[in-house]
Protein backbone atom coordinates (compact mmCIF):
# COMPACT_ATOMS: atom_id res chain seq x y z
CA UNK A 1 0.00 0.00 0.00
CA UNK A 2 2.93 2.35 -0.67
CA UNK A 3 0.82 4.30 -3.16
CA UNK A 4 -1.69 5.01 -0.38
CA UNK A 5 1.06 6.73 1.60
CA UNK A 6 1.83 9.06 -1.29
CA UNK A 7 -1.85 9.76 -1.92
CA UNK A 8 -2.16 10.51 1.80
CA UNK A 9 0.63 13.07 1.49
CA UNK A 10 -1.08 14.51 -1.58
CA UNK A 11 -4.36 14.81 0.32
CA UNK A 12 -2.51 16.51 3.15
CA UNK A 13 -1.19 19.06 0.67
CA UNK A 14 -4.65 19.66 -0.78
CA UNK A 15 -6.15 20.21 2.67
CA UNK A 16 -3.30 22.57 3.48
CA UNK A 17 -4.05 24.65 0.39
CA UNK A 18 -7.75 24.69 1.31
CA UNK A 19 -6.97 26.00 4.78
CA UNK A 20 -4.48 28.59 3.56
CA UNK A 21 -6.88 29.97 0.94
CA UNK A 22 -9.63 30.28 3.55
CA UNK A 23 -7.28 32.12 5.90
CA UNK A 24 -6.13 34.45 3.12
CA UNK A 25 -9.73 35.28 2.24
CA UNK A 26 -10.25 36.17 5.92
CA UNK A 27 -7.20 38.48 5.79
CA UNK A 28 -5.16 36.46 8.32
CA UNK A 29 -1.50 37.36 8.72
CA UNK A 30 1.27 34.97 7.66
CA UNK A 31 1.50 33.14 10.99
CA UNK A 32 -2.26 32.78 11.26
CA UNK A 33 -2.46 31.49 7.70
CA UNK A 34 0.21 28.86 8.36
CA UNK A 35 -1.62 27.72 11.49
CA UNK A 36 -4.92 27.36 9.63
CA UNK A 37 -3.21 25.39 6.87
CA UNK A 38 -1.58 23.14 9.44
CA UNK A 39 -4.72 22.33 11.45
CA UNK A 40 -6.77 21.79 8.30
CA UNK A 41 -4.27 19.22 7.04
CA UNK A 42 -3.63 17.36 10.28
CA UNK A 43 -6.49 18.20 12.63
CA UNK A 44 -8.67 15.18 11.87
CA UNK A 45 -5.90 12.62 12.18
CA UNK A 46 -4.60 14.23 15.36
CA UNK A 47 -8.01 14.12 17.06
CA UNK A 48 -8.45 10.49 15.99
CA UNK A 49 -5.06 9.51 17.42
CA UNK A 50 -5.80 11.28 20.70
CA UNK A 51 -9.10 9.40 20.99
CA UNK A 52 -7.49 6.00 20.48
CA UNK A 53 -4.45 6.77 22.65
CA UNK A 54 -1.87 6.68 19.88
CA UNK A 55 1.18 8.56 21.16
CA UNK A 56 2.93 10.31 19.65
CA UNK A 57 0.29 11.08 17.04
CA UNK A 58 1.09 9.66 13.60
CA UNK A 59 2.47 12.70 11.81
CA UNK A 60 5.02 13.39 14.55
CA UNK A 61 6.91 10.31 13.39
CA UNK A 62 7.16 11.44 9.78
CA UNK A 63 8.85 14.67 8.64
CA UNK A 64 7.32 14.37 5.18
CA UNK A 65 4.00 15.68 6.45
CA UNK A 66 5.64 18.88 7.65
CA UNK A 67 7.43 19.30 4.32
CA UNK A 68 4.19 18.76 2.40
CA UNK A 69 2.38 21.33 4.53
CA UNK A 70 5.11 23.92 3.93
CA UNK A 71 5.01 23.21 0.19
CA UNK A 72 1.20 23.47 0.24
CA UNK A 73 1.42 26.87 1.92
CA UNK A 74 3.90 28.12 -0.69
CA UNK A 75 1.77 26.82 -3.56
CA UNK A 76 -1.33 28.51 -2.13
CA UNK A 77 0.47 31.85 -1.82
CA UNK A 78 2.21 31.75 -5.20
CA UNK A 79 -0.64 30.33 -7.29
CA UNK A 80 -3.63 31.71 -5.38
CA UNK A 81 -5.48 33.15 -8.40
CA UNK A 82 -4.92 30.10 -10.59
CA UNK A 83 -6.04 27.71 -7.84
CA UNK A 84 -9.25 29.67 -7.27
CA UNK A 85 -10.01 29.33 -10.99
CA UNK A 86 -9.62 25.55 -10.57
CA UNK A 87 -12.40 25.44 -7.98
CA UNK A 88 -14.03 22.37 -9.52
CA UNK A 89 -10.74 20.53 -9.54
CA UNK A 90 -10.15 21.47 -5.91
CA UNK A 91 -13.60 20.10 -5.08
CA UNK A 92 -12.59 16.80 -6.67
CA UNK A 93 -9.25 16.67 -4.87
CA UNK A 94 -10.89 17.58 -1.57
CA UNK A 95 -13.46 14.81 -2.04
CA UNK A 96 -10.74 12.28 -2.87
CA UNK A 97 -8.95 13.47 0.26
CA UNK A 98 -11.87 12.95 2.61
CA UNK A 99 -12.54 9.56 1.04
CA UNK A 100 -8.96 8.46 1.56
CA UNK A 101 -8.71 9.91 5.07
CA UNK A 102 -11.91 8.07 6.00
CA UNK A 103 -10.36 4.75 4.99
CA UNK A 104 -7.03 5.53 6.67
CA UNK A 105 -8.87 6.52 9.84
CA UNK A 106 -10.83 3.27 9.85
CA UNK A 107 -7.68 1.21 9.28
CA UNK A 108 -5.82 2.99 12.08
CA UNK A 109 -8.70 2.40 14.50
CA UNK A 110 -8.99 -1.26 13.48
CA UNK A 111 -5.30 -1.73 14.29
CA UNK A 112 -6.15 -0.78 17.87
CA UNK A 113 -8.80 -3.52 18.03
CA UNK A 114 -11.81 -1.22 18.32
CA UNK A 115 -15.34 -2.27 17.40
CA UNK A 116 -16.31 -1.60 13.79
CA UNK A 117 -18.90 1.05 14.63
CA UNK A 118 -16.30 3.10 16.51
CA UNK A 119 -13.85 2.64 13.67
CA UNK A 120 -16.42 4.13 11.28
CA UNK A 121 -16.92 7.12 13.55
CA UNK A 122 -13.16 7.64 13.83
CA UNK A 123 -12.88 7.40 10.05
CA UNK A 124 -15.35 10.25 9.69
CA UNK A 125 -13.48 12.24 12.35
CA UNK A 126 -10.22 11.75 10.45
CA UNK A 127 -11.81 13.05 7.26
CA UNK A 128 -13.89 15.93 8.59
CA UNK A 129 -12.46 17.41 11.76
CA UNK A 130 -9.57 19.22 10.11
CA UNK A 131 -12.14 21.16 8.09
CA UNK A 132 -14.29 21.72 11.18
CA UNK A 133 -11.30 23.16 13.05
CA UNK A 134 -10.48 25.40 10.08
CA UNK A 135 -14.04 26.72 9.89
CA UNK A 136 -14.32 27.34 13.63
CA UNK A 137 -11.01 29.22 13.73
CA UNK A 138 -12.01 31.33 10.72
CA UNK A 139 -15.48 32.07 12.14
CA UNK A 140 -17.40 30.03 9.57
CA UNK A 141 -20.23 27.56 10.09
CA UNK A 142 -18.48 24.18 9.60
CA UNK A 143 -19.35 22.52 6.31
CA UNK A 144 -20.36 19.38 8.18
CA UNK A 145 -23.16 21.34 9.86
CA UNK A 146 -24.53 22.88 6.67
CA UNK A 147 -27.00 21.41 4.21
CA UNK A 148 -24.37 19.75 2.05
CA UNK A 149 -23.95 15.99 2.33
CA UNK A 150 -20.39 15.68 3.62
CA UNK A 151 -19.94 13.45 6.67
CA UNK A 152 -22.67 11.17 5.34
CA UNK A 153 -20.64 10.57 2.20
CA UNK A 154 -17.61 9.65 4.33
CA UNK A 155 -19.67 7.34 6.53
CA UNK A 156 -21.23 5.63 3.50
CA UNK A 157 -17.82 5.06 1.92
CA UNK A 158 -16.59 3.75 5.26
CA UNK A 159 -19.43 1.25 5.52
CA UNK A 160 -18.69 0.00 2.00
CA UNK A 161 -15.02 -0.36 2.89
CA UNK A 162 -15.74 -2.35 6.05
CA UNK A 163 -18.02 -4.72 4.12
CA UNK A 164 -15.52 -5.16 1.30
CA UNK A 165 -12.71 -5.74 3.77
CA UNK A 166 -14.75 -8.53 5.35
CA UNK A 167 -15.53 -10.35 2.12
CA UNK A 168 -12.69 -9.41 -0.23
CA UNK A 169 -8.91 -9.72 -0.03
CA UNK A 170 -8.30 -7.21 -2.86
CA UNK A 171 -7.06 -4.44 -0.59
CA UNK A 172 -6.26 -1.77 -3.19
CA UNK A 173 -9.50 -2.36 -5.08
CA UNK A 174 -11.49 -2.17 -1.85
CA UNK A 175 -9.94 1.23 -1.11
CA UNK A 176 -10.56 2.56 -4.62
CA UNK A 177 -14.20 1.44 -4.63
CA UNK A 178 -14.82 2.98 -1.20
CA UNK A 179 -13.26 6.32 -2.20
CA UNK A 180 -15.31 6.26 -5.40
CA UNK A 181 -18.47 5.87 -3.31
CA UNK A 182 -17.57 9.01 -1.36
CA UNK A 183 -16.86 10.93 -4.59
CA UNK A 184 -20.12 9.85 -6.25
CA UNK A 185 -22.27 10.69 -3.23
CA UNK A 186 -20.63 14.11 -2.88
CA UNK A 187 -20.85 14.82 -6.61
CA UNK A 188 -24.49 13.85 -7.06
CA UNK A 189 -25.55 15.51 -3.80
CA UNK A 190 -24.08 18.82 -4.99
CA UNK A 191 -25.32 18.44 -8.55
CA UNK A 192 -28.87 17.51 -7.52
CA UNK A 193 -28.91 19.64 -4.34
CA UNK A 194 -29.59 16.68 -2.09
CA UNK A 195 -29.61 17.53 1.61
CA UNK A 196 -30.42 15.92 4.94
CA UNK A 197 -32.18 19.05 6.14
CA UNK A 198 -35.63 18.00 7.32
CA UNK A 199 -36.54 21.27 9.00
CA UNK A 200 -39.66 23.09 7.83
CA UNK A 201 -40.36 26.77 7.63
CA UNK A 202 -43.58 28.30 8.93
Amino acid sequence: MDWIYFVDLFGTGIFTISGVLTAMQKKFDLVGTLIIGFVTALGGGTIRDLFIGRFPVGWLNDRNYLFVILIGCLVAYIFKDKIIKLKKSMFLFDTIGIGLFTILGIETALEFGLNVEYCLILGVISACFGGITRDVLTNEIPLIFRKEIYATACFSGGVVYVLLKKYSTLVDLNILISILIVILIRYFSIRNEWTLNFSTED
